[in-house]
C-alpha cells in the first residue's frame, strides 16, 4: 500500500539506550550503545558485528571504537500477559499451507508500517497486546526507513543514502527501534514479515535510491551501485534478526513494480536477491511482497490481470527461493468493483496451488463500508485454506497511543470499533 500522508502521524518520545535483544552491540567501526537488556550478552559474530543474544552473566562488551557521546535514557518497563504464546520454531510451509510454531493452517494478520518507528517501547507493547488479544498471528512491518540527507535529532532513521557513502542507522534512533520490536514480537508469539525497500516514496523507498545513485525508478533494478547497496542494507538487517524466531519471512520489497518493463526484470532480480538472502539465512522463508499482477489463471482482462506494471505472478512463483506467493485487493485504486475481489483471490489461488506454495493474502482494503465488502473477501480467501490460500492480513491495524490515534488512510480498523469487531474478532471465530 502507498501510504498516503503518513508524514502526518507524530512519532515521538526517547529511545533506551540499552540495546534489545538482537540488537548490536559492539564491532569495527560501531559507535553505538554495548550494554545489553537483562538476560542477554554481547556476545560476537564476527569483526564488525557483535549481538545482545539470550544468555546469562556479563550484559556489556568493552570495544576500543566507542564514541565519546551523551545519550538521554528512558527507563521502559516491558510487561506481558502470563498466558501470551512465545515462539518455539522457525515459521515455515507445509505443502499449500503455512506452520507456526507447530501448527499447520490458516492464520489472520494485519499491516502495521509505522510500528517501527515509535520511539516509545510502551507503545509498541500496547500495538502488539492488542494483536495477541486478538489472536491475530502475522505481523507485517517496515523493515525500512531511507533518507538522503541526515535528519534532526531525534528523528528515527535507518539509512542514508549517498553515492559518496552511505550508512547504515544502528543507533537508538535507527535499527534499535526495529529490535524493540522483533524482541517485542517473539515474546509474544508474534510472527513478523519483514520488508526492505518501497516501491513508493513513503520513508525513502527506491525513489531516494535514484535521488542518490542515479538511473530511474525503473532502472533500479539493474542499477549496480543501487542493488550494491541494498544488498548491504539486507546483510545488515538479516544479520541482526537471523536467530530471532519471530520472523516469519524476509520480504524483497513492498509493491515491487517496472512499469513498461519486461516482466523478466523483476523475475530475474527477485531470483538473484532472494537467493542472496537465503545464502545468509537459509532457516526463515523469503517472499517478494508484489500486489499479484499479471496473471493468465482466471484472467477477465482486466488491468490488474494484465502485464503492464512488469510483474508476471506466475513466473516469479517458480522461482525456488521464494517460499509463497503474494497478492495485494484494492478495487478502489485499480478501476474494479469490489465483488471483483472474489474472483482475484480465487485466481491466485488457483495459481498458488499449481505451484504447489501457499499464498499470502498480503494486502487488502476500502474506504469504506469495510464489514460489508472486506468480510466477504476474508470469507472468500479462508475457503481457500486447503488449496491456495494460507493467511490474510487486513490493511492496517489502527489503534491509540500515547501520541494519539494512528494514522488513518482510509483504510485504518481501530481497535475496538464495530469493524475490529467484524473483520477481526468474527474472522478469527471463524478460521477456529
Amino acid at each position: 500500500m502507498k501510504v498516503i500522508g503518513a508524514g502526518l502521524f507524530a512519532l515521538l518520545g526517547t529511545a533506551s539506550a540499552i540495546v534489545s535483544l538482537y540488537g548490536q552491540c559492539g564491532g569495527i567501526g560501531y559507535t553505538g550503545e554495548t550494554t545489553c537488556v537483562s538476560g542477554a550478552t554481547c556476545q560476537y559474530q564476527n569483526d564488525y558485528y557483535s549481538q545482545c543474544l539470550a544468555s546469562t552473566g556479563s550484559t556489556t562488551l568493552t570495544t576500543t571504537t566507542r564514541a565519546s557521546t551523551t545519550r538521554a535514557t528512558t527507563t521502559t518497563r516491558t510487561t506481558t500477559r502470563g498466558s501470551n504464546p512465545t515462539s518455539t520454531s522457525f515459521a515455515s510451509t507445509n505443502g499449500l499451507r503455512f506452520q507456526i510454531d507447530g501448527k499447520t493452517g490458516y492464520f489472520a494478520g494485519t499491516n502495521s508500517y509505522w510500528i517501527g518507528f515509535l520511539t516509545n517501547n510502551a507503545d509498541i507493547d500496547k500495538a502488539l497486546d492488542a494483536l495477541v488479544d486478538s489472536g491475530l498471528k502475522i505481523l507485517r512491518v517496515w523493515g525500512f526507513n531511507d533518507v538522503t540527507t541526515t535528519p534532526s535529532p531525534g528523528t528515527v532513521w535507518f539509512q542514508k543514502l549517498s553515492s559518496s557513502g552511505s550508512t547504515i542507522n544502528t543507533g537508538a534512533d535507527g535499527l534499535q527501534r526495529l529490535d524493540y520490536v522483533v524482541s517485542a514480537a517473539e515474546k509474544r508469539g508474534i510472527k513478523l514479515i519483514i520488508n526492505f525497500v518501497n516501491n513508493w516514496s513513503d520513508y525513502g523507498g527506491i525513489p531516494a535510491y535514484v535521488r542518490a545513485f542515479g538511473g530511474s525508478e525503473t532502472s533500479w533494478f539493474t542499477n549496480t551501485a543501487a542493488q550494491t547497496q541494498y544488498k548491504k542494507y539486507i546483510n545488515a538487517v538479516v544479520s541482526r534478526y537471523s536467530s530471532s524466531l519471530a520472523v516469519f519471512a524476509w520480504e524483497l520489497a513492498n509493491e515491487p513494480r517496472c512499469k513498461g518493463c519486461a516482466t523478466s526484470v523483476i523475475t530475474k532480480w527477485a531470483t538473484e536477491i532472494s537467493a542472496y538472502i537465503k545464502s545468509l539465512d537459509s532457516k526463515h522463508m523469503v517472499t517478494l511482497g508484489d500486489e499479484g499482477f499479471g496473471l493468465k489463471s482466471n484472467s477477465d482482462g482486466s488491468y490488474p490481470f494484465q502485464y503492464s506494471e512488469g510483474v508476471d505472478f506466475e513466473a516469479n512463483l517458480k522461482i525456488s527461493t521464494l517460499d509463497f506467493g503474494t497478492f495485494h485487493l484494492y478495487p478502489s485504486s485499480w478501476g474494479t468493483s469490489t465483488n471483483w475481489g472474489n474472483l482475484w483471490i480465487t485466481a491466485h489461488a488457483a495459481a498458488c496451488k499449481a505451484a504447489g506454495k501457499p499464498c499470502l493474502f498480503e494486502e487488502y482494503g476500502y474506504t469504506s463500508n469495510h464489514c460489508a465488502i472486506e468480510a466477504p473477501w476474508q470469507k472468500t480467501a479462508l475457503s481457500h485454506a486447503s488449496d491456495g490460500v494460507s493467511a490474510d492480513l487486513f490493511w492496517q491495524l489502527g489503534t491509540t497511543l500515547s501520541t494519539g490515534q494512528t494514522h488513518n488512510d482510509g483504510h485504518t480498523i481501530y481497535t475496538g470499533s464495530n469493524d475490529w469487531t467484524c473483520l477481526v474478532t468474527d474472522h478469527v471465530a471463524a478460521i477456529g
